[in-house]
């Protein structure tokens, strides 16, 4: 009974991973919005009964790509800071983070889209794709919670009309940081994002052409923003 347990196990691995790969197909050619089921089952030369016991509905299915693609270029980020060579040098940590989530996107642009593109339309993302979207934040706070630890950590300006609004922000994210740090990091959170966007949805086309090295000076800026600065050795 174990051995055709097991085997039932990697039967249903293999099924599930070959329909997440033709859904990423679809995803490339058509977009989220058009991701249909039975078009999935029909590539794959599955009846629709069939495919609906991996996958009930096409929410699920996308739910599933969703979390994919989160996991993945938090992966990214987190391999990127464990390889960092100067644990103090904390900008250069930042800017690995920045440079390895920029490298995952243009590898893998529909999946980018998917995540951090337009919303799909009649999908609402479940809880299960919290934790996963929140990899590479944590990524970077850490990167801001050593350097704080350290000393190393510049206090950001805090207007006072938004001190409220950064406590809130604080307990919710990273109750160990100064509210002008975390109020900081979501900026910068959301502003790397922006760059990706531009960058990958062709914003940038005709206007910046060095864009290596336009990006790791914008990244350096936004470590710069929260309140990291250069070692000096």
């Amino acid at each position: 009974m174990t051995t055709i347990r097991g085997a039932r196990e990697r039967a249903r691995i293999e099924v599930t991973a070959a329909i997440k790969d033709e859904a990423r197909k679809q995803l490339a050619a058509e977009g989220a919005a058009k991701l249909s089921l039975r078009a999935v089952a029909r590539e794959l030369g599955m009846v629709s009964s069939a495919l609906y016991r991996y996958f009930p509905s096409r929410d699920e299915l996308l739910t599933a790509l969703i979390v994919d693609a989160y996991d993945a270029v938090g992966a990214a980020a987190e391999t990127a800071l464990a390889a960092a060579p100067d644990p103090l040098d904390h900008t250069a940590r930042w800017t690995a983070i920045c440079s390895a989530v920029r490298t995952w996107a243009l590898a893998h642009p529909h999946e980018y889209a998917l995540i951090y593109g337009s919303p799909v339309p009649g999908y609402t993302a479940p809880m299960d794709t919290v934790g996963p979207a929140s990899r590479v934040g944590l990524a970077l706070i850490s990167v801001a919670r050593d350097a704080h630890r350290a000393d190393g950590i510049a206090l950001p300006p805090l207007a006072e009309e938004l001190r409220a609004e950064a406590h809130r922000l604080t307990a919710d994210v990273a109750p160990d940081l100064p509210p002008a740090v975390v109020v900081s990091l979501v900026a910068a959170w959301a502003q790397l994002f922006g760059l990706l966007s531009f960058e990958l949805f062709g914003q940038f086309n005709r206007v910046v052409e060095e864009r290596d090295v336009f990006f790791t000076q914008a990244a350096n800026r936004l470590a710069y923003e929260v309140g990291l600065r250069p070692r000096h050795t």
